[in-house]
């Protein structure tokens, strides 16, 4: 009989650890930041006045500082690649990596489109080079014309305009991954809307196909939050098993909550959301031991702010003596967000990225009213955020 398995040594309550790159400057900023998001009317009216600001010249200069003083710095690592080294360099001397994520949005045009292919292909090629890059990121709403992708997933009729969009979708998706393959870059093809998700499958299963023969280079991404996620991912496995490649899966648990629902009811077709969020964990937590248990076919990565999702991965490779540095299992969160739990886990020796957003100002303004709307909206995530800076705060002062 087996020696029972001690209980892993994390503490995410350690916020000297989480919160050791930061100076007390830093923490006022995010107590005050995370105060506010604690309050749904004040990120109601401030992202109002942020949006109606920048569309006037004599207003757009005065919110473009706020903003990039308050939300951008807590949530982005700059207006560009090379900007971002600082938060790149930082994040690495704490044993974290970085996923540049490149996050303009609303483009509409091919050369919008083209445009933000060759930013994605810069930080491929950054992370080639750079040992704290582990991994590139894209969306394919950011390289191809959402209503093209909507028609495709549903498996209507294209006209020949839109056959001819749909070869160059899939030549940026081909040549976005095979320069990854050819760099050793492994990348993460991020999941969007239901609605659009059976063309992003597609599209990251032929890159599957033919770049993850002898690892997982291409990585799609499962959303557990819907209620056949669990199900996709697995029939993503027996596809994987058939093809004799490695399936590459990041799991996160989903974004679209609001706009799914009511597109469902709308036209009313079933809810694809988990009906709890309960029933969300149950299966988000499943996956992670899904993919563990199959670690020599998969590689994965546990895209989640919960800290039981955390522990329960981190409890589960100690009992099968799988390494926390094991390369094909990382942990990642949002940069500005849980560093309680990336800080913590790194310290402990796990492999673990932070999501760094990246873009001109005024461009990622929709990501970063996102990004207050959801802290605002989670349950407890800004008052997490909040209660943890503060207790650095007192213990910092009593030090």
């Amino acid at each position: 009989m087996s020696e029972p398995t001690e209980p892993i040594a994390l503490n995410f309550q350690d916020t000297s650890i989480a919160f050791a790159s930061k100076s007390d400057a830093d923490l006022r900023r995010m107590h005050w930041l995370f105060g506010m998001m604690n309050y749904p009317a004040l990120v109601d009216t401030g992202t109002f006045l942020v949006k109606a600001t920048l569309a006037f010249p004599l207003t757009k200069p005065l919110t473009r500082f706020i903003v990039k003083e308050t939300l951008f710095k807590q949530f982005c690592g700059g207006e560009d690649i090379e900007d971002c080294r600082p938060v790149i360099e930082q994040l690495a001397r704490y044993g974290i990596g970085t996923i540049l994520d490149y996050s303009v949005e609303g483009e509409k045009s091919e050369e919008g489109f083209e445009k933000t292919t060759a930013e994605v292909l810069r930080t491929i090629d950054f992370a080639a080079g750079h040992p704290a890059v582990p991994f590139a990121v894209f969306k394919v709403t950011g390289i191809a014309p959402f209503g093209l992708l909507e028609k495709v997933s549903a498996k209507a009729s294209l006209s020949a305009t839109e056959e001819a969009q749909w070869v160059k979708v899939q030549q940026r998706v081909s040549r976005i991954c095979e320069t990854a393959y050819r760099k050793g870059v492994r990348i993460f093809i991020d999941a969007e809307e239901t609605w659009i998700q059976p063309a992003i499958d597609h599209l990251a299963y032929e890159m599957m196909k033919r770049f993850n023969r002898e690892q997982a280079v291409v990585y799609n991404t499962y959303q557990l939050y819907r209620r056949d996620g669990l199900q996709l991912l697995k029939e993503a496995f027996a596809w994987a098993q058939e093809q004799g490649v490695y399936l590459g899966a990041k799991l996160v648990r989903g974004a679209y909550m609001e706009k799914e629902r009511e597109r469902a009811e709308e036209m009313g077709y079933p809810d694809p959301i988990q009906p709890n969020k309960q029933k969300c964990d149950e299966d988000y937590n499943a996956a992670l031991l899904f993919c563990l248990e199959r670690l020599d076919k998969i590689a994965f990565c546990a895209g989640t702010h919960n800290e039981q999702s955390c522990l329960l991965l981190a409890q589960a490779m100690q009992e099968k003596g799988i390494p926390p540095q094991d390369e094909r299992i990382y942990f990642a969160q949002l940069y500005g967000m849980s560093d309680h739990i990336s800080f913590n886990l790194a310290k402990a020796g796990y492999r673990v990225a932070k999501y760094v957003p990246y873009g001109p100002v005024d461009a990622v303004v929709p990501y970063l009213i996102r990004r207050a709307e959801e802290n605002t909206s989670i349950k407890g995530q800004s008052n997490r955020e909040y209660r943890l800076v503060e207790q650095e705060i007192k213990r910092r002062k009593k030090g």
